[in-house]
């Protein structure tokens, strides 16, 4: 069902042991065919292993907490209100380096690397308006 506003309760939850994701602006949710966007979780000391998205580009916007970027082998600390750009190919990682959970506004250009993370090993999809849990 393609809406204008969507809610967490409308999109299914990606669980990994470091973190969660919520794809809130795909092509299946909202009719966006140029980009995805989702806010990402990343508990405290987790982060995800560095990786690429070889025909996407991404960005990253740091709405809330403290953690550790790595873009193309360059790595330092990231804050509230700051975003990262990453292009496509580029080996890059996020790791949360605080007491708090780390909390990301990610975007894909175009749309794609959401499906990749939701066929990885370790991935539980948790159905729209299901609460994730941590075991």
């Amino acid at each position: 069902m393609v809406t204008h506003y969507i809610e967490p309760d409308d999109v299914d939850t990606q669980q990994f042991d470091w973190g969660t994701l919520k794809w809130m602006a795909t092509p299946e949710v909202s009719d966006s065919e140029r980009f995805s966007a989702g806010v990402v979780l990343l508990e405290p000391g987790k982060g995800h292993e560095l990786h690429t998205h070889p025909d996407s580009d991404e960005i990253l916007y740091v709405v809330s907490g403290t953690g550790e970027q790595t873009v193309a082998g360059d790595t330092r600390e990231v804050g509230a209100g700051e975003m990262v750009s990453i292009p496509a190919g580029v080996e890059h990682g996020t790791v949360n380096t605080g007491w708090e959970t780390l909390k990301l506004l990610a975007v894909y250009a175009p749309p794609g690397p959401e499906d990749v993370l939701a066929d990885l090993p370790g991935c539980t999809i948790v159905p729209a308006g299901e609460i994730p849990t941590r075991d």
